[in-house]
């Protein structure tokens, strides 16, 4: 799927849409994101700044899905825990910036060649315009070769000469 075509379909998506949460800027090789949550009087809290179950729902699939789209097909991606720390009080649009570094990548794939799972933490800050930080965001995904590729990747091994 094309980066365009993605942003597109992720910002008609319901639980995104409604909530005023915004992709507004996916690279063409899925390596940067950035999103936008925009304070409207039905997405806030009680004392009127932005719900803190949507602010970590503007971060939730970002990490997971860029990675896929990095990796590709052979493996599999999941997300595997979460965390977020509140740091202050978001009175106005917030936003979010993933970048996914190719050297990561690299280390993800040469981790799970040998079939094994990988555990790694990714860190997105959650700030207004001006760069105040209001939310720190911690995602751990899961990455494993697909069976299928480590079978592939076996057969294609030369065998041990004698």
């Amino acid at each position: 799927m094309r980066a365009s075509t993605f942003r597109r379909l992720m910002n008609l998506w319901p639980p995104f849409l409604f909530n005023s949460i915004c992709v507004q800027q996916v690279s063409e090789d899925w390596t940067e994101l950035r999103v936008v949550l925009r304070l409207r009087p039905w997405n806030r809290n009680y004392v009127r700044t932005q719900f803190g179950g949507n602010l970590f729902a503007m971060t939730d699939p970002f990490w997971m899905l860029l990675t896929m789209h990095q990796l590709g097909n052979d493996y599999f991606v999941w997300d595997k825990a979460g965390g977020i720390e509140f740091v202050a009080p978001g009175r106005e649009d917030v936003y979010a910036h993933f970048k996914l570094e190719p050297s990561v990548i690299d280390e993800l794939r040469a981790a799970a060649a040998g079939g094994d799972k990988v555990l790694r933490w990714f860190d997105v800050d959650i700030t207004t315009r001006s760069g105040e930080v209001v939310a720190r965001v911690r995602k751990q995904l899961y990455v494993r070769l697909k069976p299928k590729a480590r079978s592939e990747a076996s057969n294609e091994q030369p065998a041990p000469t004698t």
